[in-house]
């Protein structure tokens, strides 16, 4: 390949890429932000449910996802489908920015180390969108726990023998009169184990992905260098998202499920003399 054909390559797949030194700063946090509601709006009663199944007794009558949304309309109505939203969102939003600005710098950065090994460009997309999001989850970390603390036992309050809480800020409270501040970071490092390898692999898979679909569709290879159009674009990475997600999935779900029973069940165990058995 000549080296015009490779700068060809780099330009036109670079449409497709975030330049985080060129980016309008923020139009991205609002609409990062905006985004990151929606999907959380979307999807938080899944959560509930989730959490609800995680933390379930052996004695517990809902033993499925559809018994748990039949009890908790039954109890509670749509609102008992987002219970803790409000101190997701709070909390979740700043965690957000932190985020995705420690993932943009983080990944220009580690593209500029991995380019001199000239690999392949998957090959330094899986890296670099690895150490980027390994990076960023760890610092997110310090912001996610605690939401996920209080937001858990929120979403469990008053199931299979769990305290209840009049909101957020009593959650926290009774956190800290207890076992103080740790308290709020009861399996933070358990979180860090669980999500920022996770997170380096959705990333990394994410960014691989993308350039061998690329190279499927013609984009890269000299047979077709144009510019791709903006619907090709949303495919192509709607498509990378879904890799990624099934990949991560297979390293998240088992850790997720013990971290969940570490934060939740705490409660019990003072409250009770017994967890989640």
């Amino acid at each position: 390949m000549t080296m015009d054909a490779s700068n060809s390559r780099v330009q036109t797949l670079g449409q497709t890429e975030i330049d985080w030194e060129k980016l309008d700063k923020t139009k991205f946090y609002v609409v990062g932000a905006g985004l990151f509601t929606g999907v959380t709006v979307a999807l938080y009663p899944v959560s509930v449910v989730k959490t609800r199944l995680q933390v379930a007794t052996k004695d517990t009558a809902e033993r499925n996802a559809f018994s748990v949304i039949r009890g908790i309309l039954r109890t509670d109505g749509i609102p008992g489908l987002y219970r803790g939203f409000g101190t997701v969102i709070t909390g979740a939003i700043p965690a957000r920015i932190l985020f995705l600005t420690a993932l943009e710098t983080t990944k220009a950065a580690a593209f500029k180390i991995v380019e001199p090994f000239k690999l392949s460009e998957p090959a330094q997309a899986a890296i670099a969108n690895g150490i980027a999001g390994m990076t960023a989850s760890m610092c997110a970390q310090a912001v996610f726990v605690p939401i996920d603390v209080v937001s858990q036992k929120l979403m469990v309050q008053g199931y299979s023998g769990h305290a209840k809480y009049s909101g957020g800020l009593d959650v926290a409270r009774k956190v800290i009169q207890s076992d103080g501040i740790r308290g709020l970071y009861r399996g933070f490092g358990l979180s860090v184990m669980t999500y920022s390898p996770s997170s380096a692999v959705w990333w990394a898979s994410y960014g691989s992905s993308q350039r061998v679909i690329w190279r499927f569709l013609g984009h890269g290879t000299g047979i077709d260098d144009a510019v791709p159009s903006q619907s090709k674009i949303v495919l192509v990475q709607a498509t990378g998202g879904l890799i990624a997600g099934a990949t991560a999935s297979c390293i998240t779900t088992p850790l997720d499920t013990i971290k969940t029973r570490l934060q939740s069940c705490w409660d019990s165990i003072y409250i009770f003399g017994h967890g989640c058995a």
